[in-house]
C-alpha cells in the first residue's frame, strides 16, 4: 500500500481538524519505503494523529518522491501545525546508502514545510534520545518506554516509524520550552 497509513497511537481526532486554534508539532521520521509521522499538541504532549507515509519501492525515484510530497501535504491540510520537527541525517558508515536514499526524502520534507511557511527544527538522534531519557545512546526499548510516559500512550505505538516520529516530535516541544525559560 502506498500513501498516507493511519495506524494512530492515539484516536485520530474529529474529522473538523482543519485550522484549529491550538498549535500543533509535526514530527517526522523520514525514509523513503516509510516515513513515520506524528501530529502531537504540545500543551499537553498527547499524540493527535500518527502513522506512515508508505511508497512503493517498484516505482521509479521521483514518483516515490511525489508520493511522499502528497501525503505530507494531505497531513498539513488536516492539522493546524505550526511546526516541523525532523529527525537529522546520519550516516553509518557500513549504509552510506541508507543515509542517500532518506536524504531524498527528507529533502522533500523540508521543501513541503518551506512553501506553507513553517519553520522546521532538525535534530539528531541522539539529542532526541537524550532530551526523551537522558542518555543519548538510550536503547529502542528505553525510547519506547519515555515516549510511553511522556505522551500518556497506553503501549508503545507500532510501527517503529510512528514511535519515532512521536519522539521527534517531543524533542522538539522539549527543545522549545526550554529555550523560552
Amino acid at each position: 500500500m502506498t500513501g498516507l497509513d493511519r495506524r494512530t497511537a492515539a484516536p485520530p481526532p474529529a474529522r473538523s481538524r482543519r485550522r484549529a486554534a491550538a498549535r500543533q508539532i509535526l514530527g517526522i521520521d523520514p525514509g523513503l519505503d516509510s516515513c513515520g509521522y506524528a501530529v502531537i499538541e504540545p500543551a499537553t504532549r498527547r499524540v493527535i494523529d500518527g502513522g506512515v507515509i508508505r511508497t512503493s519501492s517498484r516505482r521509479a525515484m521521483a514518483e516515490r518522491l511525489r508520493e511522499i510530497e502528497a501525503g505530507l501535504d494531505e497531513l498539513l491540510s488536516e492539522h493546524a501545525v505550526d511546526r516541523v520537527a525532523v529527525e537529522e541525517l546520519y550516516a553509518h558508515y557500513k549504509h552510506p546508502r541508507t543515509a542517500i536514499l532518506m536524504g531524498h526524502a527528507r529533502g522533500v520534507l523540508l521543501l513541503v514545510a518551506a512553501r506553507r511557511g513553517l519553520p522546521v527544527v532538525g535534530i539528531a538522534a541522539t539529542r532526541i534520545k537524550k532530551l526523551l531519557t537522558g542518555n543519548g545512546h538510550a536503547s529502542k526499548r528505553q525510547m519506547q518506554r519515555a515516549i510511553m510516559l511522556t505522551a500518556g500512550l497506553p503501549r508503545p505505538p507500532e510501527p517503529p516509524d510512528v514511535a519515532d516520529a512521536i519522539a521527534v516530535a517531543l524533542a522538539a516541544d522539549l527543545l522549545h520550552e526550554r529555550s523560552a525559560r
